[in-house]
């Protein structure tokens, strides 16, 4: 290895209070970044292959080095840890992989009802589910939070928070011309797709949106540029668009996808429509991507069955089964502890664990649980370091001292 990434790794394993010794192997690998960039013409900009991180070998983890961008809009790189098979143990075993459960969208939208209800009590309205997540949505249904699917259920001057999905311009303009007091916890990742658009369409170019039909977030990013954003969710459907050669495009997806899926189908977009204009920065967000990758992990490592932490209307835990699936390895979604088959998984020597986005770890540790009881031992992996946290929305920050 290069001496300057010997120094990076040995700083960042300093930080990390983990100690080499001489039985412990350093891999170095790389990586070269899939999802290229275009300039303003369209051109697709090829990104250098370079080192990504390390692998502490022979430990029951592997720890990995990249930067998170200030801006918490990028990712982790990870590497694939490999297992020992010199080491492995022959009993049952619970991989519990790292990171897992709430990205820095869902926290802020959950503190922001958790805020208000400390602040004004009820009641206090919800238009749509704050998160996919079914106990987060019960738990503060059981607290007095109202839920509803569209605005003509709130009262005139109420209070009503907007999901973290993100919402369609009308919808606030709605919640204006009717006196309420509107919330907005939309995730700044997804603000910033719906921001892209408008930029786009005011510079004369059509939008492709990748992503599921009838999704909040979908809804809300096609209600910015009605006419002027088609919605494409498989590679088959590029093949029916009917933009003539040279019609301006300009392409953005939703943030929760499948990445591989999503590379395919901008593939064959960019084979159709040399001239389309891509984001600078993949709109798949930091947590989605980071947590395909920590299920890839699993997979390295070796596991016979993946469960996922997570609710079905959850698009970014339904990815993560399908990861595994699409990689050999049976997945299945649960919502907690009740929802585990413990006799199908009789003869699984080796279980992964991780949780989508939305779910909260309380439910990851119940699950824990009932497996070590049933004879599986844990195993902490770490795919990869997290570190991102957003802002709440400015009428809940708290004031400034002087």
């Amino acid at each position: 290895m290069i001496p300057d990434l010997n120094c990076l790794i040995l700083a960042m394993i300093n930080r990390a209070g983990i100690s080499i010794t001489a039985e412990s192997t350093v891999i170095c690998k790389t990586f070269t970044r899939p999802f290229g960039a275009t300039n303003g013409s369209g051109e697709r900009r090829a990104f250098p292959r370079r080192p990504a991180g390390f692998i502490l070998g022979g430990a029951t983890f592997p720890v990995v080095v990249r930067g998170i961008p200030p801006e918490g809009g990028g990712r982790a790189t990870p590497t694939a840890p490999k297992a020992n098979p010199m080491t492995a143990p022959a009993e049952r075993r619970l991989l519990t992989v790292q990171p897992r459960g709430f990205c820095a969208g869902v926290e802020r939208a959950i503190e922001v009802v958790d805020r208000l209800l400390e602040l004004h009590g009820t009641p206090l309205f919800v238009r749509r589910e704050i998160v996919h997540n079914r106990s987060v949505v019960e738990d503060f249904r059981a607290r007095g939070v109202v839920f509803v699917d569209e605005l003509d259920e709130v009262p005139d001057g109420a209070t009503v928070v907007f999901s973290a999905h993100g919402i369609a311009p009308t919808v606030r303009e709605d919640a204006e011309r009717r006196g309420l007091r509107a919330i907005d916890a939309t995730c700044p990742l997804v603000t910033k797709v719906h921001q892209e658009v408008l930029r786009h369409v005011d510079d004369g170019r059509h939008m492709i949106l990748i992503g599921h039909a009838g999704h909040d977030e979908v809804l809300g990013t096609m209600g910015e540029a009605p006419g002027h954003i088609t919605l494409v969710t498989s590679v088959a459907d590029v093949a029916l668009l009917p933009f003539p050669d040279g019609t301006p495009l300009a392409l953005a997806t939703q943030t929760t996808l499948s990445v591989d899926e999503t590379h395919a189908i901008a593939d064959a977009l960019r084979a159709r429509y040399p001239q389309l204009v891509e984001p600078a920065r993949s709109d798949i967000c930091y947590a989605t991507q980071n947590r395909q990758d920590a299920v890839k992990a699993l997979v390295d490592l070796g596991i016979g069955y993946l469960l996922v932490v997570g609710s079905t209307n959850s698009s970014n835990s339904r990815r993560l089964c399908e990861v595994a699936i699409n990689l050999g390895v049976p997945a299945t979604l649960i919502d907690g502890p009740a929802d585990l088959d413990l006799a199908s998984l009789a003869d699984i020597a080796v279980i992964g664990l991780t949780a989508g986005a939305s779910a909260p770890e309380h439910l990851v540790q119940a699950v824990v649980r009932e497996l070590t009881a049933a004879g599986w031992a844990e195993e902490p992996v770490l795919a990869m370091q997290e570190n991102v946290r957003f802002q709440l929305p400015p009428e809940l920050q708290a004031p400034r001292r002087n």
